[in-house]
């Protein structure tokens, strides 16, 4: 195998609804810290204009692709849609990365997040808020309350030996991806995210957790709302008690 063969190709996945003001400048700064990358901007049917300026992105710099969705589906759905086409590719990626278009996740973090899957040993890698060095910024005190009893919950219920099982920035070894039945993933909103770490967990998968720091979003709206929430709560519950597989 060359050298050139053996490199990283790894593929971000960065989904989008109503992200206008954001997708252009996250995705030049993913390219920025990642100049073997490729970017896949999954948009479900923005009505603000997002996927036709990603259209115009991707005709301009060949490394960026776009999947355009009929309509918002959830977070859930627009990410096994990425990594179903990830997995298609002809480019053959050995590396799918999921993160948000808001600048909640940092690129500067991808390098690290890459570098501990493959050749640091872990079959999937996560940037972190809870684990050492780690931790949020700009977030209101129920926001924070939230979200660390979320992970508390899960955590605890799913047996996950993980800081931040709610967290979505991620990197995935293709091998780990293309081995799951991801046609059992029931998750459509945020619980994706728990529900992904806890099946690959269970298929004896091995992650490792790295330290990021989480600013709350300068530009657009939140999609977290109550339902989603409630949703990831049942989720746990359905995963906890009937469905082990």
């Amino acid at each position: 195998m060359s050298v050139a063969d053996s490199r990283p190709r790894p593929l971000v996945l960065l989904p989008t609804y109503n992200e206008r003001d954001n997708v252009e400048p996250i995705t030049a700064a993913i390219l920025a810290a990642l100049p073997d990358a490729r970017v896949l901007i999954i948009d479900d049917g923005s009505p603000d204009g997002t996927g036709e300026l990603a259209d115009k992105i991707a005709a301009a710099d060949a490394r960026v692709h776009v999947l355009h969705r009929a309509a918002k589906e959830g977070l859930g759905r627009a990410y096994l849609a990425g990594i179903d086409w990830a997995l298609q590719h002809p480019h053959d990626f050995t590396h799918i990365i999921t993160m948000d278009a808001d600048f909640s996740h940092d690129p500067a973090y991808l390098p690290g997040l890459l570098a501990a899957v493959g050749e640091g040993g872990a079959d999937f890698a996560i940037g972190s808020r809870y684990v050492r060095g780690g931790g949020t910024r700009g977030w209101s005190l129920g926001r924070r309350l939230l979200s660390r009893g979320g992970g508390l919950y899960a955590r605890t219920l799913l047996g996950l030996g993980l800081r931040d099982p709610t967290a979505g920035f991620v990197c995935y070894g293709r091998a780990a991806l293309a081995a799951l039945d991801r046609a059992a993933v029931a998750a459509s909103g945020y619980g994706f995210q728990i529900e992904m770490k806890y099946r690959l967990v269970r298929a004896g998968r091995r992650a490792q957790e790295l330290p990021i720091v989480f600013p709350d979003r300068e530009r657009g709206a939140s999609k977290m709302t109550p339902a989603i929430a409630l949703e990831a709560v049942g989720l746990c519950l359905r995963l906890r008690f009937l469905g082990r597989s």
